[in-house]
């Protein structure tokens, strides 16, 4: 049961994912068309890439749905990179609030980093990561947000390599 998503809401999700693979040759465009026309969720499509789809659920949170069985495993690896890295790491880290089969479901950070910021704390960051045994592969500021005390926090990092 989620504390987020009804059942109703689920099962498009688990419709959606039944589906993935007649739109695995479709462009970016096309597989997050079909997953919202075949979704059929209440909330505003915020964004998507070639992974995934994300919406705003209006109460502070995000959802991310998969497009591709890729996008499974980025959620995967948000929810267990989220959990299983270090505390001083984890700030760093857009908070993970409930998982599901192919659905996410983060906290919703709007605030941009500027560059300056950006260029001046993403190495040493990275550094921070690579040292704790994570790989951060696209941390680019498109995937950044600042937090409200001034951290440079991870909001997309489905990509990271845990080991």
């Amino acid at each position: 049961m989620s504390l987020f998503l009804s059942n109703w809401e689920i099962q498009s999700i688990n419709l959606w994912l039944s589906e993935i693979h007649h739109y695995k040759n479709g462009s970016k465009s096309q597989r997050a068309n079909a997953a919202k026309e075949i979704l059929q969720l209440k909330y505003k499509k915020i964004g998507n890439g070639w992974q995934r789809i994300v919406f705003d659920l209006n109460n502070g949170y995000v959802l991310k749905v998969a497009l591709t069985k890729k996008g499974i495993q980025c959620n995967e690896r948000e929810f267990k990179i989220y959990n299983h890295c270090r505390a001083d790491l984890r700030k760093h880290l857009c908070p993970v609030k409930e998982v599901g089969h192919g659905w996410i479901i983060m906290k919703k950070m709007n605030i941009k980093v500027p560059n300056r910021i950006y260029q001046e704390k993403s190495p040493q960051l990275k550094n921070k990561f690579l040292a704790a045994g994570i790989k951060p592969r696209d941390m680019g500021n498109r995937n950044v947000r600042l937090s409200k005390k001034g951290e440079i926090t991870v909001i997309d990092y489905g990509h990271f390599i845990m080991y």
